[in-house]
């Protein structure tokens, strides 16, 4: 458990996240922190949309996820990246937002692959043109 937050990383995160990252089994993760661990909430369909992972994220409450983003480069090459966001809105708690915030870095640490990280208050900051923008 991290000293600074106490909360565990439940083994399933990493494994989901390997699956992802290894062989694309799910399309995005989201994370939450319940009971002083971390859990996966929701797994993402290799079919389901940006749209449907930007859904999931509680317009009030604090997540993590991961998203697979696929996108063409300059020379329309197939490419993707994996984002990890940090999701916490304007309205959460104070006190889940510090929880969130203290546990983050040693979260991603343990998710081997990430490759672009985003903090997002609200939907416009995590669109797909901000994913866009950060891939190029």
């Amino acid at each position: 458990a991290n000293s600074a937050s106490g909360m565990a990383v439940h083994d399933d995160c990493k494994l989901k996240f390997m699956e992802l990252k290894a062989k694309r089994t799910h399309r995005f993760i989201v994370f939450k922190i319940e009971d002083k661990q971390i859990i996966v909430e929701k797994l993402g369909e290799p079919t389901e949309t940006y749209e449907d992972f930007a859904a999931l994220l509680p317009a009030e409450e604090c997540r993590y996820a991961v998203y697979d983003y696929d996108f063409m480069t300059g020379e329309n090459v197939p490419k993707s990246r994996i984002f990890f966001i940090a999701w916490c809105p304007d309205t959460a708690k104070v006190r889940s937002k510090m929880i969130y915030a203290s546990s983050k870095d040693r979260f991603k640490r343990e998710l081997d692959g990430i490759q672009v990280e985003l903090q997002a208050t609200d939907p416009t900051e995590m669109g797909l043109d901000v994913f866009k923008s950060r891939v190029n």
